[in-house]
């Protein structure tokens, strides 16, 4: 989404994503990190006489693979600045596909030519349904960070074959 600086960063720029598969392996693992083994999220069985028939993907975690489907480039990308409006439209299943798209739709400029940029993150599905929408806030750098010393290889001599 953003690999540019604050300065050359326009407001109507827009990014679209790979797709990814949510997965059974997902959804266990987000149970086990968070704690959150609501038994819509865990319990077939349970999930079954649910209002949808079948387990859901856990809200926070799709917005986490949605959010995370854009490519952020870490030399502009100073910090996650907030989240805004944040909804889901329709719900997130096992086995279902999503994809993300970005809008920058506001740009805020700070100090030293760093800024915020606000983009529209819209998630969504196989079925071609809107399944988050959100205003997603970086700080975004004034000029890329050339990171030194980062390059272990720098200083090695190869073997000859």
């Amino acid at each position: 989404m953003i690999d540019h600086p604050f300065p050359e960063l326009e407001v109507g720029q827009v990014k679209t994503s790979r797709g990814r598969t949510l997965t059974e392996t997902d959804v266990v693992n987000f149970c086990m990190l968070t704690g959150n083994w609501l038994e819509i999220h865990a319990n077939t069985e349970f999930a079954k006489s649910a209002l949808y028939g079948q387990r859901l993907v856990q809200g926070s975690l799709v917005f986490a693979i949605v959010n995370a489907l854009i490519p952020f480039d870490s030399t502009v990308v100073e910090a996650f600045y907030g989240v805004d409006r944040l909804r889901f439209l329709k719900p997130s299943f096992i086995g279902d596909t999503v994809w993300a798209r970005t809008k920058i739709i506001d740009l805020q400029a700070k100090k030293n030519g760093a800024g915020v940029a606000v983009s529209e993150l819209l998630g969504v599905n196989q079925r071609h349904e809107t399944i988050l929408r959100c205003e997603f806030s970086l700080l975004i750098r004034g000029q890329r960070l050339t990171p030194t010393g980062s390059d272990p290889f720098s200083s090695m001599e190869f073997p000859e074959s």
